[in-house]
């Protein structure tokens, strides 16, 4: 081989060698994000899709997520915690309740009237996370946010106005402190995850459930039930949701890519959230105006009513957390005071 030939063939080897270099330095992650609901349900449209977007645009190219809706990778809403754990997905949105006990203390953020409106409340979460819960409850998975819903609006086959309406109705109820104050407003509690409410309704397995208005349009609940109960200026309940990411997978990347999904999460995510949750439901409400169906907006003097009857509600998490080895006090003392300090 002459020299020129061996130079030529030793650069064009240096040159692929350099490529590969840079191909692995800018080495491609596809991400997994499995969620429970259809892609056109506001949380998956307006939040988390978004949310995927940023990520791969600020990535430029180098992160891919693709999204799984509708519990698309199989199992049911209520395995989604362990799937992140166990890398069947690597990013998941599901709601903390639907795996009672596991995520006990994000539980003080859904007792009854306690949140003010899903902002500032889900920023209050957060804090409340980053201070009591991602090295106990979350220590098997990377958090990229935590929020709530809006206020909980009750939805029936019946008007119900006072409490005692509530009297042998079957009510659907996402998590184990809604099913609890539900019973202690002497309905019968059904815990179900949301995405199985419209063929309970529709099937008379329950008579009624709650959820937001958000995603009232996505279910068409306005078309199986008629009645629709809200609490002027306070929340009956919110739920507690966390966004999620496999440990092992999120220890994998690297710094830079890091850098990237943690500048789209944190506090400031979990607010927006919230925000962009609860102002999904005014037009999901005027769908059920729009369709002529019954709002019962109740009074203040009404909702001191419903105040008593879930007043045990708290307490009786309060002594439930101590038995766990938590001072149960003083996590609803905390949750409050982040509440009210966000909402000023």
């Amino acid at each position: 081989m002459s020299f020129m030939k061996f130079a030529a063939r030793t650069a064009s080897a240096a040159i692929m060698a350099a490529t590969l270099g840079g191909a692995a330095l800018a080495q491609e992650v596809t991400l997994k994000m499995h969620q429970f609901l259809p892609p056109q349900a506001n949380v998956p449209k307006l939040i988390l899709m978004p949310w995927a977007e940023r990520v791969m645009e600020a990535s430029q190219g180098r992160i891919q997520i693709d999204h799984f809706p509708a519990m698309q990778l199989g199992g049911k809403p209520p395995e989604l915690a362990s799937q992140v754990v166990d890398g069947v997905a690597d990013i998941v949105w599901t709601v903390a309740g639907y795996t009672p006990g596991r995520f006990p203390q994000a539980e003080a953020f859904e007792l009854p009237f306690v949140m003010t409106n899903a902002e500032d409340t889900s920023r209050a979460y957060w804090e409340y996370a980053a201070a009591n819960m991602m090295d106990s409850d979350f220590k098997d998975m990377k958090i990229l946010g935590v929020w709530v819903h809006g206020p909980g609006v009750i939805h029936s086959n019946k008007p119900i106005d006072e409490v005692a309406d509530l009297n042998g109705m079957k009510v659907r109820g996402p998590t184990r402190v809604i099913t609890g104050m539900l019973g202690e407003l002497g309905a019968t509690p059904v815990g179900m995850p949301v995405p199985a409410m419209p063929e309970a309704l529709s099937k008379g397995v329950i008579d009624a459930g709650v959820i937001p208005w958000e995603v009232t349009a996505a279910l068409k609940v306005p078309e199986l039930v008629k009645n629709h109960t809200t609490f002027g200026d306070d929340a009956l309940y919110t739920t507690a949701f966390i966004f999620a990411m496999n440990k092992q997978k999120w220890d994998s990347l690297p710094d830079d890519l890091k850098g990237i999904i943690e500048a789209q999460s944190g506090a400031d995510f979990s607010a927006l959230a919230g925000k962009t949750m609860e102002g999904a439901d005014g037009p999901s409400r005027k769908l059920a105006e729009d369709a002529g169906n019954n709002i019962i907006d109740l009074t203040p003097d009404q909702v001191a009513e419903w105040k008593a009857a879930a007043g045990n509600v708290e307490a009786n998490w309060i002594a439930e957390m101590n038995e766990k080895g938590f001072d149960g006090q003083a996590l609803v003392d905390q949750a409050k005071a982040l509440i009210a300090e966000n909402s000023q």
